[in-house]
């Protein structure tokens, strides 16, 4: 036999080149990634472009470079998608971090979150039999949003706690930067109100030399305005955080309230560097500490720090579904985890014949069981625990539920978790997610423990955005038994 010459058939193969951090590479987008980035190939190797749409022919300035893949950001589209259009923001930059797929005519969003949704459940949980409804659009894809989260920043080039008068900046951090405000002046997700309010607040504070809070140097007062609105209330609440120190906090509120009539005012001062909008000390400088939202037929009061849907007539229409998939008739038992402030679990309540529910948050439950009094549901039961260690106390309390209701965190449920939901043995679990790619492998946990998808429905409660929330109807194989 001959000896063989030239280099093994391995050698032969060349792994493709990686790009180096920085490197502007040029490409065509081909479809979307889970989370919205542009999926683009320089021969074999994959990128990730933010800020591209699929058939887009982009420059694109790469962030970060693995050994198998790389992300970017399109640094300049040369051939734009037939689909992509203006951006309708005003904001300094000329671009919205908290939408980045605004530019996208917003039938194609809804069909690439459907599309994105049913992927994720095929391929990654392995799924081929299931409905895939029609996904329900926004009923107004603009200035949907009842909480806005605005930070504050110094001028370009200049440190915290220089004068600023004038020219404080109030908005939003740039894409991928922590350390960078742009200035917002027309933002279309949020009310003309809650803009009007930013404005109000940033002219106010910049005309009284106020300084903005530096994350660096860890110096300046004001680092955030939140501002929440009763979308059918009409309740408004502007909450100032800002770093411990002292300014003229009444004249401003007397200011607000002029402008604002009937709206509360509140002051939270936060020690050291934290990043978050939540803690520290919180002062009622003028009207109430809570405000209120009403959901269909139930009224919620809401402390300034809990959580709720950011898209009210969205999540109307999200916990409609919750209710449709869960099919009760007004004798059933069920469950709900990971409740938060009751929302999901009154609107429920109305149709059950009695509601158990756990949320890790004391804050949330005791919200909770003051909107169960508001509504005189009596039939709710409200717990604070952790999920994965609550659920087989409850089951001692509150034997087998008919159906589990699951609205978990973009991380999804555990393994442990799930297995100790199927343990109860419920007909039914609807499970309300944020996150198709997390919500599949938990469904295929459920499948291999004797239960089956039926169906699966997105809701697109964050237009311009590439979040996806949906609802899945899961029922266990012998729910006849």
């Amino acid at each position: 036999m001959p000896t063989p010459t030239g280099p093994p058939a391995a050698a032969t193969t060349k792994r493709a080149e990686r790009p180096r951090r920085g490197e502007v590479l040029e490409l065509v987008v081909e479809r979307l990634a889970h989370g919205g980035a542009g999926v683009a190939r320089r021969d074999r190797y994959v990128v990730f472009v933010e800020g591209a749409f699929p058939g887009e022919r982009v420059r694109a300035e790469v962030t970060r470079a693995k050994r198998d893949f790389a992300n970017a950001r399109a640094v300049e589209v040369l051939d734009p998608s037939p689909d992509r259009g203006p951006i309708r923001c005003d904001h300094e930059g000329g671009e919205c971090p908290g939408s980045p797929w605004q530019p996208l005519r917003y039938e194609r969003q809804l069909q690439y979150k459907h599309e994105l949704a049913e992927d994720a459940l095929r391929r990654i949980g392995g799924f081929e039999d299931f409905e895939m409804e029609p996904i329900v659009p926004a009923v107004d894809p603009w200035r949907y949003r009842n909480k806005m989260e605005y930070t504050f920043g110094p001028p370009a080039g200049e440190p915290a706690g220089g004068s600023t008068a004038g020219r404080l900046k109030l908005g939003f951090h740039a894409r991928g930067r922590w350390d960078t405000v742009n200035d917002a002046r027309d933002c279309m997700l949020a009310s003309e109100r809650s803009n009007a309010v930013r404005n109000a607040v940033r002219d106010w504070c910049a005309a009284q030399g106020l300084s903005a809070y530096d994350r660096r140097a860890q110096d300046g007062l004001l680092r955030n305005l939140v501002v929440r609105e009763g979308r059918n209330t009409g309740d408004l609440q502007m909450r100032l955080v800002t770093s411990a120190g002292d300014f003229e906090v009444d004249a401003l509120a007397d200011d607000l309230r002029a402008r604002f009539p009937g709206a509360s005012f509140l002051w939270s001062r936060l020690e050291g560097p934290a990043g978050s909008t939540q803690g520290g000390v919180t002062e009622v400088v003028t009207g109430e500490e809570r405000f209120r939202e009403r959901l269909g037929d139930l009224e919620f009061s809401i402390s300034s720090e809990a959580f709720f849907q950011t898209n009210t007539e969205m999540a109307e229409r999200l916990y409609g579904l919750a209710a449709e998939y869960a099919a009760l008739t007004g004798t059933e038992r069920v469950y709900d985890l990971f409740c938060g402030i009751g929302t999901l679990s009154l609107t429920l309540a109305l149709r059950a014949g009695e509601l158990w529910a756990v949320e890790i948050s004391e804050e949330a439950v005791a919200d909770a069981i003051r909107n169960a009094e508001l509504n005189e549901v009596e039939h709710a039961h409200f717990f604070a625990g952790d999920v994965r260690d609550a659920l087989r106390p409850l089951a001692e309390r509150a034997p087998r539920p008919d159906v589990v209701v699951v609205d978990p965190p973009r991380a999804g449920l555990s393994k442990k978790m799930v297995h100790r939901l199927l343990e109860v043995r419920p007909r039914r679990v609807v499970y309300v997610s944020c996150n198709p790619t997390t919500l599949a492998p938990n469904a295929a946990q459920m499948a291999a423990e004797g239960y089956r998808l039926v169906k699966v429905r997105a809701v697109d409660m964050f237009p311009h955005t590439p979040h996806i929330e949906c609802v899945a109807l899961i029922e266990r194989e012998d729910s006849g038994a």
